[in-house]
């Protein structure tokens, strides 16, 4: 491919950069600077599509585009270990709360009920969410030895990468579990989990819909995912 082809091509596919990038990044505590080194990051995984895509398969470039593009960024985002274990350590703790009150209260607690649970203010508890909206629904170690072996490693990593719950699971029990138990969600947290998974909106267009600030949205998504977390463990293993 010559050269001003190549420009070209790099310049009609820069805003698909942007857009995964904004979708991976507003879940992490970085700042302008580390924002467009991602984007530097996903270019350079777009002009290795370029380069290594094959027109004889049987998939289409911006598929192909989309999976290189999120794997050069997920490469650099792991070298930055941007998932702390004191996250991790929180992360748990939440997903611990939601599920005892859950099994006592037989129905979904509110953030006024976790925050009681928990013994701590409401505005505590926001920071909580805040500190760990990173955690994705499914992470690679909470899939079982049987997913793994049956799909190659880029499969697991794309489906991991991509966030959506359904994308991992092969089951049509588990399937039709998971759609059970986001149904059973809170209103809005519901509404979150359907817009932002499988209609790809951000959080902000999200927040615009909902009348609520972004900030309040990626709460609420956190929320939701610690409640699908909590509630898929018990299942899934």
């Amino acid at each position: 491919m010559d050269k001003s082809k190549r420009d070209k091509l790099i310049m009609k596919y820069a805003p698909l950069v942007k857009n995964i990038v904004g979708r991976m990044a507003f879940k992490l505590p970085i700042d302008a600077a580390d924002h467009e080194d991602l984007i530097n990051v996903g270019i350079m995984g777009l002009m290795e599509a370029l380069d290594k895509f094959d027109q004889n398969r049987n998939v289409q470039f911006e598929t192909y585009a989309r999976f290189r593009i999120r794997g050069a960024i997920l490469d650099e985002l792991r070298s930055r270990d941007w998932v702390p274990r004191s996250i991790r350590h929180k992360d748990s703790k939440l997903e611990k709360a939601l599920d005892s009150l859950k099994k006592i209260l037989g129905r979904p607690p509110d953030e006024h009920e976790v925050a009681a649970h928990l013994g701590i203010t409401l505005e505590a508890y926001f920071k909580l969410l805040d500190d760990t909206k990173s955690i994705p629904i499914v992470s690679q170690e909470d899939l079982t030895p049987d997913y793994i072996s049956s799909h190659s490693v880029s499969d697991v990593m794309e489906a991991v990468d991509r966030g959506n719950p359904l994308d991992l699971i092969a089951g049509e029990e588990l399937k039709n579990h998971l759609k059970k138990v986001i149904d059973d969600l809170p209103v809005k947290e519901k509404m979150i989990i359907s817009l932002y998974y499988y209609d790809e909106m951000t959080m902000k267009e999200i927040g615009r819909i909902l009348d609520l600030t972004e900030s309040r949205v990626c709460q609420l998504h956190t929320q939701a995912v610690l409640r699908l977390r909590s509630t898929m463990k018990n299942v899934w293993h």
